[in-house]
């Protein structure tokens, strides 16, 4: 059997329960669903950091965010790391990329040159970062952004455009092994979506999560960049209205996105290629989207953590598989490479997991270590609890002080904070060990740390050399 292809669909900030074969009971998305039904669903996945640029650097490279240097949003990602596509490029694959890539620094929509591609031979539809929701062709090298006000047709809005630039991609590549990475930048705001899908779906008819009337929040989700003052406060007279038109748009531009993964299985299939494509369908993040009275990403609670992974291959993977064992980020690059049967770059901090395609049995502890990004948090999550520090704030001068304990089986909806209870102290230190230990193995520099942790690990730091 000849090399398989590689399909990886990355869209921006998409909450696992927009997916039905997640168990997402408010969106049906049939093509997406299908990569499940005809193969693996990961059924814990997570990021190890909420923020675009540092998840999108683990997902390309193994390594966590401050090894492969692109550890907050808009830093760039170390050009001495290499990539899947690197290894895949030099072992005979047309390597290609289309949409936002957010790993090169800074905010520009900016398109990038060959230079900064990292093993994408085809980078000719890479840009950096964009959330315009129209593009058009001029007859130019490139296509343009319209403004940001512009909301596309069916030719012109940005998911529609970029799948389009996929499919005839897929037509060129057709007659040798290929890695098409196709990075779609919904459903990430701004929550608007073209007709029809600005209407499919009632803004009274969408739930509300019920954390929504949570009265109390921890103080660095109440008052930070990203807190519930800024989307969503107590005072909001309209709050729920306006959340609910927002929530609409959302879920448009996900259904969006579903109908266009249904345009390349169906470009595969005509092509006969479908049967041999590793089909990879994630996300770099989730999206709050009322959970706490919050949008967007980052803060602490699990749910922007915890993201769909799904991978298809025809030729080469169980139908209808779940695995339930926890899978961090940085596993995915060795995990692709030893599917593809290729050599990792021994640079790797994730494990490949191939293993569990054939027996869902963890080979190591479950756990997720969260890192810090554009503010130093830092935490742990297993399958029981939640333990994470903050410190200091977005703009650097407030320090928060409400650090959480969850139980994640008892409290899944994150709105009971244990911290502070006597009861649990053991629990909470014997975490807190393991969070320590993980940035000391890493050679973690101590100041990027929350500074109730800094101490600890710069101990456990010189312990270790």
């Amino acid at each position: 059997m000849c090399k398989p292809n590689v399909v990886i669909v990355q869209t921006d900030q998409q909450s696992l329960w927009t997916l039905s074969c997640y168990g997402g009971g408010e969106i049906e998305t049939p093509h997406i669903d299908t990569i499940a039904e005809n193969g693996v669903r990961f059924e814990n996945f997570y990021t190890v950091s909420a923020v675009c640029t540092p998840s999108r650097g683990c997902f390309m490279t193994g390594l966590y965010p401050y090894k492969h240097g692109a550890y907050r949003n808009d830093v760039p990602m170390d050009r001495n790391v290499r990539t899947f596509a690197h290894i895949m490029s030099e072992d005979g694959y047309r390597t290609a990329y289309i949409g936002k890539w957010h790993l090169a620094g800074g905010e520009r929509p900016g398109w990038l040159e060959p230079e900064q591609s990292m093993g994408f031979t085809d980078c000719s539809l890479m840009f950096n970062c964009s959330h315009h929701k129209s593009m058009k062709d001029c007859g130019q090298n490139k296509p343009v952004f319209e403004s940001e006000a512009a909301v596309g047709d069916h030719i012109s809005y940005t998911t529609d455009f970029l799948t389009k630039k996929a499919l005839e991609k897929i037509d060129q590549y057709r007659s040798q092994p290929f890695l098409l990475m196709l990075s779609i930048p919904d459903p990430h705001q701004p929550y608007t979506v073209r007709a029809p899908y600005n209407t499919f779906f009632p803004p009274d008819t969408v739930k509300i999560p019920p954390s929504f009337y949570e009265k109390k929040l921890p103080d660095w989700a109440e008052y930070d960049e990203w807190g519930r003052k800024r989307y969503f406060p107590l005072s909001m007279p309209d709050r729920e209205q306006v959340f609910r038109n927002i929530k609409a748009q959302y879920c448009g531009a996900v259904k969006c996105i579903d109908d266009n993964v249904g345009k390349i299985i169906k470009k595969l299939k005509e092509l006969n290629l479908y049967e041999n494509t590793v089909f990879v369908f994630t996300t770099d993040h989730g999206d709050y989207m009322g959970e706490h009275g919050l949008l967007e990403k980052n803060n602490l609670y699990d749910s922007v953590y915890h993201i769909p992974l799904l991978i298809s291959w025809p030729h080469g993977l169980p139908h209808n598989s779940v695995i339930q064992s926890y899978v961090s980020i940085v596993d995915f690059q060795p995990t692709l490479l030893t599917l593809l049967g290729l050599p990792l770059s021994g640079k790797e901090q994730g494990h490949s997991v191939n293993s569990l395609f054939t027996e869902d049995k963890p080979e190591r502890e479950e756990v997720i270590f969260l890192h810090p990004n554009d503010v130093p948090r830092a935490g742990i999550l297993t399958r029981d609890y939640e333990l994470a520090y903050v410190g200091a704030g977005w703009q650097a001068d407030t320090e928060f002080t409400d650090h959480i304990l969850f139980d994640r089986k008892n409290d899944p909806a994150q709105m009971h904070n244990l911290y502070r209870n006597p009861a649990y102290e053991d629990i909470k230190n014997h975490l807190k060990t393991k969070l320590i230990r993980h940035f000391a193995d890493l050679g973690f520099d101590p100041k990027a740390l929350p500074s109730v942790l800094a101490q600890d690990c710069k101990a456990a730091l010189e312990a270790h050399i």
